[in-house]
């Protein structure tokens, strides 16, 4: 494992807490593994385990009717009263989206008291998606897979004499529930059940196992089953998400079926789920030249060297391997996939004003499509609310998406005086970007998202018709997440990140609806500039006289440099000098990991590696992973979040390689802390893998190119124009670094 990058993590001692516990999973089924060898758990979750409404009628979970009054509001605003928008509401209290929570642990116990842990090791193992536990001649090895969707484990061992049960009761667990359980024996072991139902609803969840058990005894002992003197126990589980009724028998023959193999069943389920994981997973690696003798460390004490070169190997791997192990049905959720405990922060939700969008920032340069794939999913199935929000809220066609979503509902119904996220009208542009990119990487357009394209495009066209003194059309209200101006409201006009996104989705729908490409590229020519202010920063709203509040966590402001190529170095250096400026004003706020990385980003686009080094540092120092490698979201491991985890990948990639479908650069902002390294298979969005080798001497960039094309090419020694065919490795050399 030292010759190159380790794709996984190991620890000598079992989770003491669920947040270490290491992660498996596929997308729709995730499992927290704590690798305790004398009472082995393993948290189950799944994608769709939302509470139901707790609202009579969910009267509160609807958009808010105000299309009748949004004339009045913009006159107000465009007037100059700066506190208009505040009571452009209908007067409801904030209501938060449905929350996520866990549904059970599997419970294996195999001795009381206190365990002797000499010898002991759990691991992960990135590659094959298998969280793996060790101990006194016994192994427990879990993967969830992508292809038969079930949760797999299996113990062996010298005579095997355990207790086999499926607990609910896990942290903040509500008294109320309704818990049934199941315990039947059958020809290869057990059938056990588990049904979960909500107070007050018809909605449950069933979780079910079969147990196949090789030698020894097996016999009830409710709730679950005892096994004395077996070789291996295999445990296939699922989850059933259900209203009345689940028919544990008939998914219990399913499962069942799944054992029918002339092979170990164990090893025909990991060959069938390695074709999909290790194929995805492998795409891309890192190497930064790590110490080996670093590269060999547990992850705990790689933490605890938060400089190490293979820290950061070891991250970008983990962050990987946990963004796509979440994607799938849905992307990933604040906490990714998984969550031990029922009382999950900001409701384990999907916050779509930066949390996801960072986390899914990688998906088209690291080559994770299935990661697209899931974004994909989600948006396609909320279209049809956020209809109902561009409705309500604006009396317009087309869509405005929500700034949070439970993952079913798409309706804009999360927001507050203070949080007036029902104003909000960029997140669609921002949440179909990497669609977008997806499409120009791999070199077709996806019905889908041009589908979506032309929503955003017939909203904007019903909602820009107002203008200001000069001619200009005004976003009106305006909101720029989740900040407000120094001297005005939280709604008000042209916020940067409303200009910059109404004209990205105008232009875009352009490029994939010619037949309104004329009409779409005129109304985006008609919005105003970005504005300057008196500080030499790009201002956060672009309307005269509202002045910048500088200390807050989110960059919305400077959404034109990441994700957007509206302003760079290259095509308007007079702006990024400007986004520049605002960038050092900004302030950190409450130490977030995800402003840490936003800024981090936006900083790598203007090739400030200095700066990007700062950020990433912050987050590295904050002591923001658990041993499992997933992150929090404030330092010191507060607050269970995927945000750290799954942005890194991306904030790497771009300090490394940055590509338009028209250029590349290559070592935009290098970290001198990282004098060498290798980044393989990336992808860029003129449609091409990239292999970068950099070293104080030198490197070299091999292309491959799926597609003819001439691209601007942007090294350290400065720019040329270099031609592509399809078919054709090129190999660019690059300049030695700058002393």
């Amino acid at each position: 494992m030292t010759g190159g990058p380790v794709h996984g993590t190991w620890e000598p001692r079992p989770a003491a807490r669920w947040e270490d516990a290491f992660l498996c999973g596929n997308g729709r089924h995730g499992a927290l593994v704590l690798g305790d060898p004398d009472d082995d758990r393993t948290v189950v979750t799944h994608h769709t385990l939302v509470r139901p409404n707790d609202d009579a009628g969910g009267r509160h979970r609807l958009p808010p009717l105000l299309a009748d009054r949004l004339t009045d509001v913009q006159d107000r605003l465009l007037s100059g009263d700066l506190t208009a928008a505040e009571d452009f509401t209908d007067g409801r209290p904030l209501q938060w989206v449905r929350p996520f929570h866990p549904a059970f642990r599997i419970r294996l116990r195999h001795h009381e008291g206190a365990p002797d842990l000499t010898g002991h090791r759990r691991e992960v193992d990135f590659a094959t998606g298998e969280a793996t536990a060790r101990h006194d001649g016994r192994t427990s090895r879990v993967f969830v897979s992508r292809a038969d969707d079930v949760i797999v484990q299996h113990v062996t061992g010298r005579d095997l004499t355990l207790r086999l049960s499926l607990d609910h009761r896990l942290p903040n667990a509500p008294a109320t529930l309704r818990v049934g359980h199941g315990a039947v024996l059958t020809p290869e072991g057990a059938l056990l059940s588990l049904r979960v139902r909500h107070p007050g609803s018809d909605l449950a969840y069933t979780g079910v196992t079969v147990a196949a058990v090789t030698g020894g005894r097996t016999e009830l002992a409710p709730p679950g089953v005892r096994i004395t003197g077996a070789r291996s126990v295999l445990l296939l589980t699922r989850i059933l998400r259900h209203t009345g009724e689940a028919d544990v028998a008939a998914e219990g023959r399913v499962l069942r079926d799944l054992l029918t193999t002339d092979e170990p069943a164990y090893d025909t389920l990991l060959g069938r789920h390695l074709a999909l994981h290790r194929t995805a997973y492998e795409r891309v690696t890192l190497d930064l030249d790590a110490d080996p003798a670093e590269r060999a460390l547990p992850g705990s004490a790689l933490l605890a060297r938060p400089r190490s070169a293979a820290l950061l190997e070891r991250l970008f791997a983990a962050g990987r391997y946990h963004l796509l192990s979440s994607s799938g049905t849905l992307p990933p959720r604040l906490t990714g996939l998984w969550t031990g405990d029922w009382d999950t922060a900001w409701s384990g939700a999907f916050t779509l004003d930066a949390n996801l969008n960072l986390q899914t920032a990688s998906a088209a340069a690291a080559a994770l499509p299935e990661v697209t794939e899931a974004l994909a999913i989600l948006i396609q199935g909320q279209l049809p609310h956020w209809r109902d929000n561009a409705r309500a809220v604006f009396g317009a066609r087309g869509v405005v998406a929500p700034a949070h979503t439970d993952g079913a509902s798409g309706h804009s119904y999360h927001f507050s005086r203070e949080y007036p996220l029902h104003l909000w009208t960029a997140g669609a542009d921002w949440l179909l970007k990497p669609l977008v990119d997806h499409d120009e990487t791999y070199g077709a357009r996806d019905p889908r998202t041009a589908a979506a394209l032309a929503e955003v495009a017939d909203f904007y066209e019903d909602f820009l018709t107002r203008t200001g003194p000069d001619g200009r059309l005004v976003v009106v209200p305006s909101y720029s997440p989740e900040n407000r101006p120094a001297n005005g409201g939280w709604g008000a006009l042209n916020a940067a990140m409303d200009l910059s996104a109404a004209r990205h989705a105008l232009h875009t729908a352009a490029a994939y609806h010619p037949d309104r490409a004329d009409r779409l590229r005129a109304l985006a020519d008609r919005l105003p500039p970005h504005r300057v202010n008196a500080d030499g920063a790009l201002a956060e709203w672009a309307w005269p006289g509202l002045e910048d509040t500088y200390d807050h966590r989110h960059l919305s402001h400077l959404y034109g440099v990441w994700p957007l190529d509206e302003i760079s170095p290259y095509d308007t250096p007079e702006l990024a000098e400007a986004a520049r400026r605002a960038l050092q004003l900004r302030g950190p706020e409450n130490g977030s990991a995800h402003g840490h990385l936003h800024h981090a980003l936006i900083a790598a686009r203007l090739r400030d590696g200095r700066r990007v080094a700062d950020g990433l540092g912050r987050v590295l120092d904050g002591d923001f992973f658990h041993d499992s490698l997933m992150s929090a979201h404030y330092p010191r491991r507060n607050v269970y979040n995927a945000d750290a985890a799954h942005t890194l990948p991306a904030l790497l990639i771009e300090a490394l390689a940055q590509s338009t479908p028209d250029r590349l650069v290559l070592l935009p902002a290098p970290l001198p802390a990282l004098p060498s390294g290798r980044l393989t298979g990336i992808r860029t969005r003129f449609g091409a893998a990239l292999d970068l080798t950099w070293t104080p001497d030198g490197g070299t960039a091999v292309l491959r190119p799926d597609r003819t094309a001439r691209i601007a090419l942007w090294t350290p020694a400065g720019v040329q124009p270099l031609d592509l065919v399809a078919g054709e490795e090129r190999v660019v050399p690059l300049p030695p670094a700058t002393r």
